[in-house]
């Protein structure tokens, strides 16, 4: 069951490999996220020191959240992935240029999780040719539903 979907990503790159990963979460922000209270769309995955992070996601703190914890909307938070998937990830970003980013978060067995997509970077042309695209689906299926009537 998907919470919140990245679709800037889709727009603005080619999601080429996909990888399901478990995100550190506080008591507060998990509350919000069930709440619906969370974007991921200036969010973006970095490296450090062999672990990936989630910078930018926003999570929004509930208005009874706790006396004594001042959440942080924008905090870094930890993925969680097996070492051979972040190698894996590391190197294709290491030397082909590839982007790390999160694409969904969605609930697996209860637990929140994000999944996030090596992706390369379209260009112009690339973005108006994937438009024209969607534009003709749009009117096809319009038109076969105007058939049916």
């Amino acid at each position: 069951m998907s919470i919140v979907q990245n679709k800037k990503a889709f727009h603005d790159f080619f999601v080429e490999d996909k990888y399901e990963a478990g995100i550190m979460l506080e008591g507060w922000e998990v509350k919000a996220i069930r709440a619906g209270r969370v974007q991921l769309k200036e969010a973006y995955v970095t490296t450090n020191n062999g672990a990936l992070f989630l910078f930018g996601s926003h999570i929004s703190p509930l208005q009874n959240a706790s006396t004594h914890i001042y959440p942080d909307p924008i905090r870094t938070r930890k993925l969680l992935l097996h070492k051979n998937e972040i190698e894996k990830i590391l190197t294709k970003v290491q030397r082909a240029g590839y982007t790390v980013m999160p694409l969904d978060m969605h609930y697996k067995a209860g637990l929140v999780k994000v999944t996030i997509g090596l992706a390369k970077g379209k260009k112009q042309h690339d973005k108006r040719a994937t438009e024209k695209e969607k534009d003709s689906k749009r009117e096809v299926a319009q038109a076969m539903k105007k058939e049916r009537r």
